[in-house]
């Protein structure tokens, strides 16, 4: 029986490597918080898996705002597209699409009665990622800003 070894790199997540490591969260303009003004900070820590074979992302729980949740991104190398496996301490699951142009990180789902949809910008230093996520519950006619995001690096 040959002896398992762990897979390379992934090539198709090579644009994603300036994620590694330790970034501050702020979460802002919040519709679930009883201040919009309000700004939650917490942390968030991008690694590799299996040697750069998936990306997981990390979210620390900040209280009043998002839970402590995982993110696994993978990426299919001949259509190009990237599919995130999301987990949260609810328990919640979600599977998102995702698209990286180098500049513009967006992700989406489609489920019945609730679509999501996150679009961020990658500073030009790579040391700050800024968006927001919103939220449909009429499948995609209207769309509510559910709160906005910045990532900073540590």
């Amino acid at each position: 029986m040959a002896e398992a070894s762990t897979p390379a790199a992934n090539p198709a997540l090579s644009q994603l490597n300036f994620l590694v490591g330790e970034w501050r969260t702020e979460l802002s303009n919040a519709e679930f918080l009883p201040d919009r003004s309000e700004t939650l900070r917490g942390h968030t820590s991008f690694r590799w898996v299996d040697d750069g074979a998936f990306l997981a992302m990390r979210q620390s729980e900040t209280p009043s705002g998002p839970p402590q949740a995982v993110w696994i991104i993978g990426r299919d190398q001949v259509q190009g597209h990237y599919e995130v496996l999301y987990f949260d301490r609810r328990p919640m699951s979600r599977i998102y699409h995702m698209s990286f142009d180098g500049t513009v990180w967006r992700m989406w789902r489609e489920a019945p009665g609730f679509w999501q949809r996150f679009e961020c910008t990658v500073s030009e230093d790579k040391r700050m990622v800024s968006g927001y996520w919103e939220k449909s519950t009429d499948n995609g006619a209207t769309w509510k800003r559910d709160f906005d995001i910045r990532y900073v690096r540590d």
